[in-house]
Formats: C-alpha cells, sequence, structure tokens
C-alpha cells in the first residue's frame, strides 16, 4: 500500500488544482481520475469545448451575415463542421496534456482509475483492467464533481435525446433544436447551433430566463437572443420525449396547468442543470452521507469526518469551475496548516453567449429582499465609443451601491467581452471599493471597460457620456 500525504479523488478542476498546489507545498500528493485525460468536465466536455464552437460559431455567423460585408469584407464561408470539431478536441488534447506535465512539475502521482473510500485514510483505486490498489493517505479530498440532472419522462440516449456532452459533437448541425432549460448551458450551446443554421427552441420551466441572476440583466439577455432567433418557451414544462425515426416527439404544458401541446424536433437537449457525482465512493464506509440535494455538507472543506475533505460540484455553492479552484488552494492549505477562506459572495459568474451576461454580488431582487437600501448606476453599451465603432452596442453595465457607504454590493454587466471585464470589479469588491473610487480611477481610452467607470460615476448621477 502506497502512502501519501494527501490523495485527491477527481482530476478536475477542483482536483487537479489541490493536487498542483499541494506539490507546491511539499506534500506527497496522488490525484485519482479514471477519465483516460485530466481536467474533468471542464476541460473535456464542458467549459473549454464549449468554448472553441462558442468562438467558432460566432466568426461563421459574422462572415456568413451582414457583419464582415458592413465592415468591407465580402465573402461565402462554407460550415465545414467536421474541421470545427477537430480544431475543438485538438484544443482541448492541448489543455489536457497541459495539465499532465503540470502534475509531473510538481511531482504529482496520477493514479488512473476510478477510486473509492475503503475506511478512514484509505482509498482504493479500481484501474480499466479491473485490477485494484490501495493507497494509504493522510488527508482525503474529494473532488468527484458534477453530472448533468436527468428529467423524469425524457430518457437521454445521446443519438437524438442528448446532454451537454452530446451537444458538444453533433455530427449534422440541427434543423431544430430544442433545448430544455434555459441557463447557462442551455443557453450557450443553443445558441452554438443556432448561429451554425439551427432552429433553436428554449423551453423553460420558470418564467424568466437565467435564475438567480439580476433579473433587468437577465431579461436583456433574452431580449437580445430572440433578435437573433432563438425562441422561448417560459413557463413551460416537457412531461414526455418519443423518439422517433428522424426526431423527436415533445409533449409540453404550461408549468401552471393547461391544455398539453406537441413539439417536434429532430434534437433535444437537456440542460436543466447538474448534480453532485458521488456514486461509487463508498462514503458508509467512513460514515458520511449526502443531503437530500446529494451534496457532502462542508465546514471550511472538511467534512464531518476527520480527514476528509470536500470541493467543487461535489458541495454547496455554485458549481462553477473557478469556485472549485478557489476551494482546492483554501483546502489544501488548511490541510498544509496555514490559515485560507474563501469569499463566496464574490465569485462571478458568466454566460458567454453574444452579448455575454457576467455578474458578481448581491441582485436587486436580493438588496429588496434584504430591505438594505441601495443605488443603481447604469451605462448603455450604445453611448461607449468602442462598442459603437465595433458593432456592438446591445447591453449596459450595472453598479449597485450601499446607499449610505457607497460600497459596491453588486455589477451586473450584459454587453460585448464583458466576461474579461467582470474581473475589475471582484479586485475592487473584495478591497470593499465604494462606486465613487472606481468612479475616480482613469481607464483607457477608447476601450468597453470606459462603460464600467462611467455606470459607477451614475450611481451618484455622474456619468459624462449619456
Amino acid at each position: 500500500m502506497k502512502s501519501y500525504d494527501v490523495v485527491i479523488i477527481g482530476g478536475g478542476p477542483g482536483g487537479y488544482n489541490a493536487a498542483i498546489r499541494a506539490g507546491q507545498l511539499g506534500l506527497s500528493v496522488a490525484c485519482v481520475e479514471g477519465r483516460s485525460t485530466l481536467g474533468g468536465t471542464c476541460l473535456n466536455v464542458g467549459c473549454m469545448p464549449s468554448k472553441a464552437l462558442l468562438h467558432a460559431s460566432e466568426l461563421y455567423e459574422a462572415a456568413s451575415g451582414d457583419e464582415f460585408a458592413h465592415l468591407g469584407i465580402e465573402v461565402k464561408p462554407t460550415l465545414n463542421l467536421a474541421q470545427m470539431m477537430k480544431q475543438k478536441d485538438e484544443s482541448v488534447t492541448g489543455l489536457t496534456k497541459g495539465i499532465e506535465y503540470l502534475f509531473r512539475k510538481n511531482k504529482v502521482d496520477w493514479i488512473k482509475g476510478w477510486g473509492r473510500l475503503d475506511g478512514v485514510g484509505k482509498v482504493i483505486v479500481k484501474a480499466e483492467d479491473g485490477s485494484e490498489t490501495a493507497l494509504q493517505a493522510k488527508d482525503i479530498v474529494i473532488a468527484t464533481g458534477s453530472e448533468p440532472t436527468p428529467l423524469p419522462g425524457v430518457t437521454i440516449d445521446n443519438q437524438r435525446i442528448i446532454d451537454s456532452t452530446g451537444a458538444l459533437a453533433l455530427p449534422q448541425v440541427p434543423k431544430h433544436l430544442v433545448v430544455i432549460g434555459a441557463g447557462v448551458i442551455g443557453l450557450e450551446l443553443g445558441s452554438v447551433w443556432r448561429r451554425l443554421g439551427a432552429q433553436v427552441t428554449v423551453i423553460e420551466y420558470l418564467d424568466r430566463i437565467c435564475p438567480g441572476i439580476d433579473e433587468e440583466t437577465a431579461k436583456t439577455l433574452q431580449k437580445a437572443l430572440t433578435k437573433q432567433g432563438m425562441a422561448f418557451k417560459l413557463g413551460s414544462k416537457v412531461t414526455q420525449a418519443k423518439t422517433e425515426a428522424e426526431g423527436v416527439s415533445l409533449t409540453l404544458e404550461p408549468a401552471a396547468g393547461g391544455a398539453a401541446e406537441t413539439l417536434q424536433a429532430d434534437y433535444v437537449l437537456v440542460a436543466i442543470g447538474r448534480r453532485p457525482y458521488t456514486k461509487g465512493l463508498n462514503l458508509e464506509s467512513v460514515g458520511l452521507e449526502t443531503d437530500k440535494r446529494g451534496m457532502l455538507s462542508n465546514e471550511h472543506h472538511r467534512t464531518s469526518v476527520p480527514g476528509v475533505w470536500v470541493i467543487g460540484d461535489v458541495t454547496s455553492g455554485p458549481m462553477l469551475a473557478h469556485k472549485a479552484e478557489d476551494e482546492a488552494v483554501a483546502c489544501i492549505e488548511r490541510i498544509a496548516g496555514k490559515p485560507h477562506e474563501v469569499n463566496y459572495n464574490l465569485i462571478p459568474g458568466v454566460i458567454y453567449t453574444r452579448p455575454e451576461l457576467a455578474t458578481v454580488g448581491k441582485t436587486e431582487e436580493q438588496l429588496k429582499a434584504e430591505g438594505r437600501a441601495y443605488k443603481v448606476g447604469k451605462f448603455p453599451f450604445t453611448a461607449n465609443s468602442r462598442a459603437k465603432i465595433n458593432h456592438e452596442t446591445e447591453g449596459f453595465a450595472k453598479v449597485i451601491a450601499d446607499a449610505n457607504t457607497d460600497e459596491v454590493l453588486g455589477v451586473h454587466l450584459v454587453g460585448p467581452s464583458v466576461s474579461e471585464m467582470i474581473g475589475e470589479f471582484c479586485v475592487a469588491m473584495e478591497f470593499a471599493a465604494s462606486a465613487e473610487d472606481i468612479a475616480l480611477i482613469c481607464h483607457p481610452h477608447p476601450t468597453r471597460s470606459e462603460a464600467l467607470r462611467q455606470a459607477a460615476m451614475n450611481v451618484h448621477g455622474m456619468a459624462m457620456q449619456i
């Protein structure tokens, strides 16, 4: 039995970052991962491949429609879907190989196989050939991530009824793609296939898209996506899906009750969210149980069992790769006896549609529920010089500040490249910046980031460019 200071079960953003940090701190560490490549869902069938297709499909649409022609660039592009998928796969391979290099650099052992607990301080790894290896560790970190949430009455076969993994590898552009779920995954992957030529209909149980996101920001995104051709059926539920020879027949009903209707599609993407993955972990061997949501509880990343830790999607908090990475570092630092905290109030969220949506901190709805007085400053991208020159003026920057102290409480952006700009406010809010602090900081001109400053200025009615 090989002994380590730390054994990590799972090689996704939580697991691999925990392993690297442990190696940096001089701990002996092993990372158990059953996939043939490291990186988990994010690198292999999630964040990274979806961004590759989002980028490629944006360029294809720009070249196919009026955008290039308006700029004086006249081309007639042809879609080579096989090549688009090939370059996506090549990018993913490069990233996963990069993690293997970082493991070697930081003396992390990759134990290939599926790990399970075998009592406190012990992990059994089952390899692809069925052989088993026992590992011993002072501390074990569970970082097994999540999987797509199934929908009752709709059986995913990844032929006609697909999950997010299937939607990243369709062999042809759908004539009609129905997306069940108007969250991040559904909107991003739906927008990819719409740009490539599919008719896309999004079905959502709630009466709005992007639940939990600032309502005004979400409505603005929905308006932009509708203008692009995506159709939305809100307040609706799918009760049945029947696979046919060349498509799927869906039965829909109003969420509040009412007459059913039938919708035909050649592909259906089920994207109603993700759930923690704990299958086969043998949690009972150490006395651990999941809650009713399937999650493992934690207190500063510790479970109720000494020496067993938990991070990432398998525990509470937003299911985001960067949240898992933050928890990974904090967890390993604590294992090494160092103080470390994760600020869960300042974990940004992004939807990589076009326009993009980015958010951090409190929404107006949350502040109203808390009874906290606040002020709002907004600035439209229609008034931003760089956005106007680039013909990408949809959306706005919105800054919410405490009415008494002026501390920035929340920032909600919808517009061009806002995923790259939200980090400015993450830093500012970590240091409890006021709206006035941002308003007094010089921003380069002409850039889209000036909209952030103008929104902060407008908290006090000082915006000069509207």
